[in-house]
């Protein structure tokens, strides 16, 4: 029999560390499904996962390539089936999701779901092989493709500042580790080595699967165990999630011909998305800097007029606060200042109602919005099970709710500055 979690949500075992979410809901045209294999963050495989799901989407043993698999799913009412690497805390995934039309809305006699779930399995689990290994041209081009992804960040300098400040935090935490790993690392595959990573992590990983739609959930784990009958298993159970492993503080500057400059400065709190805390610690964000309504935004961007842009953002599940600027380059102390002093008077409690209520109501809307699909759905529900989040949507409201000044003042009070990254233009 199904355990129950989440509202909404059953539990069911499938195999030895297979674990099938069956989300029911009635809404949509489309349900959804994902599968994770859950790793442990650390350098030596991350590019290795981030690769691997895009080889395994270029071909199978009865569609050995892109045309066979877009006719396979054009049959399948134009189901879609992508690539799904997250990195949630100290843990990376690699798998993929598909979206796909309920059999409900199928022509009479037809079905969607299980032979849906069928092509998954042949997908994740009989690729297509060349000498016993993957296709080396399928693993060029992909290795091409993710390197390229790679490097395009840099063109985008706020997000290249935010990572070089969440590596120099992060150094002696994978949390430092870049969700697609690092390029030289991605150029070093070979086929041989990334099938035999695969094959390795297929047999001891974690894997989850998520569905989301309107069919009987007893139904859905039936035919997902039928996926995975006969895998050979020796299931290696996660560390569980820890918060950030600090490293030195610092206070880094990098010169590059940019126009604008891009400060971010990084916070730490015990506070992680599994404690008690972690709502307040949210809606201190979102006063803080989470959004047009915040200080940061409405005092040092437009009663001040010191930044192009300016915004935070709160890592829950490291306990690590980020705030990002665009800024003139030599406006870098006077926007460092003023970012601390708008800390202090969330520190002093110099909150005012109208900002806390705004905050709650931007954070209630972003919630009730993880049901407005069946890929929201999946994402909320599948991430909070990784992270920890013990909490609905619903729930979560109401903790939002009942979450006083008072509280968010105290949840300021444990944010401390850890390091600084300046991406400037000119000479330092």
């Amino acid at each position: 029999m199904p355990t129950r979690s989440l509202v909404m949500t059953q539990i069911f075992p499938i195999s030895s560390g297979i674990t099938l979410r069956c989300f029911t809901d009635h809404r949509f045209k489309h349900g959804c499904m994902s599968i994770q294999l859950v790793r442990p963050m650390c350098r030596h495989e991350a590019s290795m996962n981030a690769l691997l799901p895009a080889v395994l989407l270029r071909g199978s043993e009865s569609c050995p390539d892109l045309r066979h698999i877009t006719l396979r799913l054009d049959d399948l009412y134009g189901a879609s089936v992508g690539a799904l690497v997250r990195r949630v805390g100290d843990y990376q995934t690699t798998g993929l999701y598909s979206s796909f039309t309920e059999d409900r809305f199928a022509m009479a006699g037809d079905q969607i779901l299980e032979p849906m779930l069928a092509f998954l399995q042949e997908l994740l689990l009989s690729p297509l092989l060349e000498d016993g290994a993957f296709c080396g041209d399928f693993v060029e081009s992909e290795k091409k493709n993710l390197i390229s992804t790679i490097e395009s960040q840099l063109n985008d300098k706020r997000a290249y500042a935010m990572e070089q400040m969440i590596r120099s935090m992060c150094a002696n935490d994978t949390f430092g580790i870049p969700r697609l790993g690092e390029k030289e690392d991605v150029a070093a595959i070979t086929p041989r080595a990334l099938y035999d990573h695969y094959r390795r992590i297929l047999r001891t990983s974690r894997i989850d699967l998520f569905y989301v739609g309107s069919a009987a959930p007893e139904k859905v784990a039936k035919l997902t165990q039928a996926m995975f009958v006969g895998m050979e298993r020796s299931f290696e159970a996660l560390p569980a999630q820890t918060a950030l492993r600090s490293a030195p503080e610092t206070d880094r500057a990098e010169h590059m011909d940019v126009n604008q400059g891009k400060l971010c400065m990084g916070f730490v709190t015990p506070v992680t998305i599994r404690d008690d805390g972690f709502v307040a610690t949210q809606l201190l964000n979102m006063i803080f800097g989470g959004g047009m309504a915040s200080k940061l935004f409405s005092h040092i961007r437009e009663e001040m007029s010191l930044c192009y842009a300016i915004g935070s953002g709160f890592h829950g599940s490291k306990g690590i606060l980020t705030v990002s600027a665009g800024i003139d380059s030599h406006m870098d102390e006077t926007v460092r200042r003023e970012v601390l002093h708008q800390l202090r008077a969330c520190q002093e409690g110099e909150i005012r109602d109208e900002e806390l209520a705004a905050a709650k109501e931007a954070l209630r809307s972003s919630l009730l919005a993880t049901h407005d699909s069946p890929g929201a759905i999946e994402n909320y529900y599948a991430s909070a099970v990784l992270s920890g989040l013990p909490l609905t949507p619903g729930q979560y409201i109401q903790k939002v709710e009942q979450t006083t000044l008072a509280q968010v003042r105290d949840a300021a009070k444990l944010l401390k500055l850890h390091s600084v990254y300046f991406l400037k233009g000119g000479s330092l």
